[in-house]
């Protein structure tokens, strides 16, 4: 935690309300997001009980296993979800822009010039917190390699066709989850949280209704806000002992499991059985009845406990939508963008589902590109926000300050002068610089590069020598080099990230690192978790 954030807490602590951490959205909004709320039982980890989902606020959708244990009934859930959220996801795969770009031909090593399908958009998933997207990975995990009765040999218990590319889906957003700065699967608290600080710690922000508590009271709440507020929405029951704000999912309270699911579940048990037994009997159509009523009151059970959640998902957007974009936003959008078009085309092509282990190679390629992502994100949100440069200024990475004085000068040590003028910096940051550090220019035009060249702490001036773009001329570009009086900000690090080495093909991989990797075996392989 920074000091900045720490400061922030603090505040909070005092006013009694969630305090800013950024001026800007450091994540991209779609403009259709579908919200998903999910429900785990207690049973086992990563079996489903119920989801809520809809990219409408007032017309979600409910699925639910009436009885979790039963394989039949989580495959007739898994169906139904993925009717509901395969359409969602597959309708942002037809409408594309075509990008042109060139890659290199294998034999002859020159450029070609190639066109390539991009998607215009790309799907949103918005969770009520970082449990809800744990809670995905587990179903795509268990369901991309479930055998269904088209295949050769279905098994005992085949699933409907349309549940395994529902796991392939639900692991390619939950791998990208993972990617820094990736917007395609998001947790409303982790977006909160990243936007504003609240007076209690990260643990107590994965409870999204106590989260909020810090921005506007809860209903019916007339007392003081924030911790007590967040208290209240934690731990006030009714007369029967059920929370008026129920957890926000996966997992769900033990007093609602003791005294309302238990007692739903064994009710639709008894009436499944009291209709197996009168089957052809004239008491079929009663016992069809009382199981119907049965499903009926397990349905608003379950609506009870997650749509105080869902309607919390929807007041974070609100709250989200206040803040305009961060220009770096677009940029890692058209990320998500290319990942979400891969896997579109991946999925056309009928290649295999995800392995359930990496081959070594892959895993360093997504390790490198989410140390690169990290890096991006930290930068852009430095470039975009006044507040998270300020936290690089405190960390003594970055320094800001009015220029005191412009004095120009040359190198004359090539063929031809090349400009590098001298600028002394006042700043009352205190940068880890010394003299022969490169800085880098924030908002220059142009990337530019500056050598510190003397430091005067005492003073708090800095002598800069600018040393790139001011164009190619012996006189510097106008508008390229600060005048007297204008404020620059400098960072001590790299404004663009640097390529990380290129990794061999998987079938090059030596067998130092396993050899070429089993791939086929992975791919097929059957998982049985929970199944």
């Amino acid at each position: 935690m920074s000091l900045l954030t720490t400061l922030a807490r603090l505040q909070a602590v005092r006013s009694g309300h969630a305090e800013p951490l950024a001026t800007v959205r450091h994540r991209h909004l779609g403009e259709r997001p579908l919200v998903l709320v999910p429900l785990a039982t207690a049973v086992e980890d990563g079996a489903p009980l119920a989801v809520l989902l809809g990219t409408d606020r007032t017309a979600p959708a409910l699925h639910f296993v009436p009885q979790p244990l039963n394989r039949e009934r989580r495959f007739e859930f898994l169906a139904a979800l993925a009717d509901e959220l395969l359409p969602y996801l597959e309708s942002f795969g037809t409408e594309v822009e075509l990008v042109s770009g060139s890659e290199l031909d294998p034999q002859t090593g020159e450029k070609l010039p190639i066109t390539r399908e991009l998607c215009a958009d790309a799907p949103q998933l918005i969770v009520p917190n970082s449990g809800g997207v744990r809670h995905l990975a587990l179903l795509g995990r268990a369901t991309r390699f479930r055998r269904t009765a088209e295949d050769p040999d279905p098994g005992p218990y085949p699933a409907p066709p349309r549940v395994p590319l529902l796991g392939r889906w639900l692991t390619h957003l939950t791998e990208r989850a993972q990617v820094p700065g990736s917007s395609l699967l998001l947790p409303m608290t982790g977006l909160l949280a990243r936007h504003w600080a609240t007076g209690q710690s990260h643990l107590e922000d994965q409870q999204l209704g106590a989260q909020l508590a810090w921005h506007a009271p809860p209903a019916g709440w007339t007392g003081p806000t924030g911790a007590a507020a967040a208290e209240f929405v934690e731990t006030a029951r009714d007369e029967h002992g059920q929370l008026h704000h129920p957890p926000a999912g996966p997992a769900t309270d033990p007093r609602f499991d003791e005294k309302r699911l238990a007692p739903a579940i064994a009710r639709y048990d008894a009436a499944l059985t009291a209709l197996r037994h009168a089957e052809g009997t004239a008491a079929a159509a009663a016992a069809q009845q009382a199981l119907q009523r049965s499903v009926a009151a397990l349905r608003e059970r379950l609506l009870g406990v997650l749509l105080p959640t869902w309607h919390d998902v929807w007041q974070g957007l609100d709250l989200l939508r206040t803040l305009p974009p961060a220009p770096h936003v677009a940029e890692r959008w058209e990320s998500d963008r290319w990942s979400y078009t891969g896997h579109r085309d991946r999925v056309a092509a009928g290649e295999p589902p995800q392995p359930r282990l990496d081959d070594a190679v892959t895993a360093a390629r997504k390790l490198a590109l989410r140390e690169r992502e990290q890096v991006r994100l930290e930068v852009g949100e430095a470039l975009d926000d006044p507040l998270a440069m300020a936290e690089r200024r405190l960390a003594g990475e970055a320094f800001s300050g009015l220029v005191t004085e412009v004095v120009a000068a040359q190198d004359t040590s090539g063929k031809t002068a090349k400009p590098r003028p001298l600028l002394t910096v006042h700043t009352a940051d205190r940068p880890h610089a010394e003299p022969g550090r490169e800085v880098h220019r924030a908002g220059a035009p142009k990337s530019q590069k500056a050598e510190i060249t003397a430091v005067d702490a005492a003073a708090g001036l800095l002598t800069l020598r600018l040393l790139n773009g001011m164009g190619r001329g012996k006189e510097p570009e106008p508008g390229s080099v600060p005048a007297v009086g204008d404020r620059v900000t400098f960072t001590l690090f790299e404004l663009t990230p640097r390529q990380s080495a290129p990794l061999p093909e998987p079938d090059d991989t030596p067998w130092t690192h396993g050899g070429p990797p089993a791939a086929a075996q992975n791919s097929t392989a059957t998982s049985e978790e929970w199944a």
